[in-house]
């Protein structure tokens, strides 16, 4: 298009001249194309000639100054290369393909569509009106119709209904309001052993050793409970679910207490330990970080260690499933950029066993 434009303005300023001076401007014209025919040969000497763009620009626009049966005289190429030329030039004004590119609707950000694809991911019900509205509210105004050729082109239905929540979408979302709960024992340094009970918030990964005792009664076992329920209020939000197993020592009085707060109590299968799966992993965590490494002395002694392990577990202790975060937390520590002039603390937990570590204030 501004080639075109040029060449047009070329050719008027080309004839200016002829019409100002009124004498004869072929002869005038002759010479700026010899001229420029000389600085081509001698610009390719050693090989076949070829004329750039801005050769046959200015030929083109100074053929309009000779009579055209002089052409094949003056010019170095044949009439119909010239004409063709001219041609080229000229129809560059009415070429809009560039032009096209240029407007319409400007294509989507890739960062915008992957968010778009991430919401769609994580929410099965959503359709593309609703991602569309998400999106409104978070700041990016976008139309419902390029929603959906986004969730198209990545082969995703734009229905509302596009797959049932997986395995683990269903069971994370469950996991809200279940609570577990589970014995494990422990041997003292004189071989006796002691038994504790642990309840685990599934949501929270929040840890309650209730109690030790060398021996768990049904009615022991109760008081447990009772200890427990008095703090659900307090500490947990709306548990729906005991899930325990098929143990003796629980009973109908057990069960009893949580049905009081409207928990609803899930029995695992007998010899099933991965349906309370949760509840053996923190017990094989209590092991490993702490009492396969300190030697128990009494009742009172795994107490104390057990105390101080559960407040290390929910106020230090970071966790995958809730992003690094300690039970007890709710947001993230603010990110730390200058190493240099920051001291680490270290605070040690039962002896050294655990090591917690703090920046200085």
């Amino acid at each position: 298009m501004i080639v075109s434009l040029l060449y047009k303005v070329v050719r008027k300023l080309l004839s200016v001249p002829g019409v100002l001076l009124r004498h004869d401007r072929t002869k005038d014209a002759e010479l700026p194309v010899l001229r420029h025919e000389n600085a081509v040969l001698r610009r390719q000497l050693a090989g076949p000639v070829r004329y750039e763009p801005a050769d046959r620009f200015w030929l083109a626009a100074l053929s309009s100054l000779i009579p055209r049966q002089r052409w094949s005289g003056i010019f170095p190429v044949a009439p119909g290369t010239l004409l063709a030329w001219h041609r080229l030039l000229i129809a560059a004004k009415w070429d809009y393909s560039a032009r096209r590119s240029r407007t319409g609707r400007p294509p989507t950000a890739a960062a915008l569509k992957k968010l778009v694809l991430r919401l769609a991911g994580e929410n099965s019900r959503w359709g593309h009106r609703r991602i569309q509205g998400e999106l409104a509210r978070l700041g990016h105004p976008i139309a419902a119709s390029t929603v959906w050729e986004i969730l198209n082109a990545a082969g995703i239905d734009p229905a509302p209904r596009r797959t049932g929540p997986s395995w683990r979408e269903s069971l994370t979302s469950q996991a809200e309001g279940i609570v577990a709960v589970d014995f494990f024992h422990l041997d003292t340094l004189a071989g006796r052993r002691l038994y504790a009970l642990a309840f685990l918030e599934h949501g929270t990964r929040r840890l309650h050793v209730t109690g030790v005792t060398a021996h768990p009664t049904r009615d022991w076992a109760v008081q447990q409970a009772r200890n427990f329920a008095a703090s659900l209020g307090i500490q947990m939000e709306s548990p729906r679910f005991l899930l325990r197993d098929r143990d003796a020592k629980y009973g109908e009085a057990f069960d009893a207490v949580f049905q009081a707060e409207e928990l609803e109590i899930l029995k695992s299968a007998p010899l099933a330990p991965r349906m309370n799966a949760h509840c053996e992993r923190i017990i094989g965590s209590i092991r490993r970080e702490a009492l396969d490494h300190i030697l128990i002395m009494g009742e009172a002694h795994a107490r104390q260690v057990l105390a101080a392990y559960q407040r290390h577990y929910n106020e230090h202790r970071p966790h995958r499933a809730r992003g690094q975060l300690p039970p007890d937390a709710n947001q993230q520590p603010a990110t730390v950029y200058d190493l240099e002039g920051r001291s680490l603390l270290r605070t040690r937990v039962l002896g050294g066993v655990i090591n917690e570590y703090r920046y200085a204030a």
